[in-house]
């Protein structure tokens, strides 16, 4: 429209060009779809002479408006299709944006956004718990509570709360573990973890705060302990760490040797009973016999049955030191404390004999040699005279028998090899080794 149809419109009546607007939009995306439409003015036509003779009209004075309005009205008639082609375009624009901006206002919803207990409100587009959270980037763990849940739907006006987990290293009545807690401080993880804190010991106090990155708590929950001790009970409510910070609390003392049921340093449970010990002993040294061992080897060169003793044992010897004590007046069983080797034990060596008998010897095998045996040694095999010199069953002296080949002594030797040398010995001297018993041979 040009500037002269707008001033001739403003002097007709004051009208205005029109401007429709699109409504305020929540980003510059939307302000290139403003758009202002304006009717088109009439332009007035030119009035004309009036006719001769014809009486003045009421708009003489006005220099004939009333033809010049029933000429803009035949223009008007004739431009109408060509205006209604111009307007539909503009009318289809602003109908796009008022349905645009419809949709961006319902889809738009202000909603309530609390983490870790700091309340924000915003303006968002998302449809779901999960969508929101990450639109604002708040990440969320398996320990973290997120409420309502991640997929519920979210509406104007809903509030979404986040706390995050914190890791707490718990240590309750001696017992260590690890628990996790959304509470921002120490009271309200014990009451989050249902931990019975009255008259109980904490390390961190109950306002103190818990950051993401948790921290250490040793809990001492308050327990009953007695002691029984110098013939006395005595019961007390104590959130100590140790049975004896207890036992200080209740005023009993431990002196010299005295002890208690419980080691000191353990942790005293909800209704134990500890008894208090008072020793009182000496110590006591004493020798004691240290047996010595037997080593056994075997010779092929003596006879089956023959064991000879090549290096006789002896016996060791040491000192054991005991503890003698009285508990609460009552003698208890000695107990070794120390002991110290005053001699070592020697080890016996004894030779076992392999090599098989021969059955008899010429010459001597129709002789009593158990009427010889039984009058030089009364028939026994191991038999010593007083003087330690001769033994066996035929009493050899030691340097005869070794000269029979024998080994060891002869009360050593089995009755079989006695025999078997004292047949041998009979050959070479006959029964002259035996004086007095010798007469026997022959009955």
């Amino acid at each position: 429209m040009s500037n002269s149809q707008g001033s001739h419109r403003a002097a007709r009546g004051g009208h205005r060009a029109a401007t429709v607007t699109a409504p305020p939009p929540y980003g510059t995306v939307y302000a290139d779809h403003e758009t202002q439409i304006a009717p088109v003015a009439p332009v007035p036509e030119p009035r004309g002479p009036e006719p001769s003779g014809a009486a003045p009209g009421p708009d003489a004075d006005t220099g004939g408006r009333a033809g010049a309005r029933r000429a803009a009205r035949r223009r008007k008639s004739a431009a109408g299709p060509d205006r209604l082609r111009r307007l539909i375009p503009q009318a289809l624009v602003v109908a796009f944006l008022a349905g645009g901006t419809s949709a961006f206002l319902v889809s738009d919803k202000a909603v309530k956004l609390t983490v870790d207990g700091v309340p924000r409100t915003m303006h968002t587009f998302a449809d779901s718990v999960e969508e929101l959270l990450a639109d604002e980037h708040v990440p969320v763990g398996a320990h973290d509570i997120v409420a309502p849940g991640p997929d519920a739907a979210l509406a104007g006006g809903d509030e979404v709360v986040v706390r995050y987990g914190r890791p707490v290293q718990l240590t309750l009545d001696g017992q260590r573990r690890q628990v996790w807690t959304t509470a921002g401080t120490v009271e309200g993880a014990l009451r989050q973890l249902g931990v019975r804190a009255e008259g109980a010991y904490l390390s961190a106090s109950r306002s103190s705060e818990i950051g993401r990155a948790g921290l250490a708590l040793d809990v001492r929950t308050e327990r009953s302990v007695t002691f029984l001790a110098d013939g006395r009970e005595r019961t007390l409510r104590t959130n100590a760490a140790t049975v004896a910070e207890a036992l200080q609390e209740a005023g009993i003392s431990l002196q010299g040797q005295d002890t208690t049921s419980a080691p000191g340093g353990s942790f005293p449970r909800d209704g134990q009973t500890v008894t208090v010990m008072r020793i009182s002993g000496t110590k006591e040294v004493r020798e004691e016999p240290i047996p010595f061992r037997v080593e056994k080897a075997k010779d092929a060169n003596l006879f089956a049955g023959t064991q000879v003793v090549v290096r006789q044992g002896e016996k060791g010897a040491r000192k054991v030191t005991y503890a003698l004590r009285t508990v609460n007046g009552v003698k208890q069983k000695p107990k070794k404390i120390a002991e110290e080797i005053v001699r070592a034990p020697v080890t016996q060596q004894v030779r076992i004999g392999t090599k098989a008998l021969p059955s008899s010897v010429g010459g001597a095998d129709h002789l009593n040699w158990s009427g010889l045996a039984h009058c030089e040694s009364g028939g026994r095999p191991g038999a010593l005279d007083p003087s330690g010199t001769y033994g066996g069953l035929y009493q050899f002296d030691p340097g005869t028998w070794h000269a029979l080949g024998g080994s060891g002594r002869a009360e050593q030797a089995p009755a079989a090899e006695q025999t078997f040398r004292a047949k041998k010995l009979f050959v070479s001297r006959g029964s002259s080794p035996w004086p007095h018993c010798g007469r026997r041979l022959y009955r």
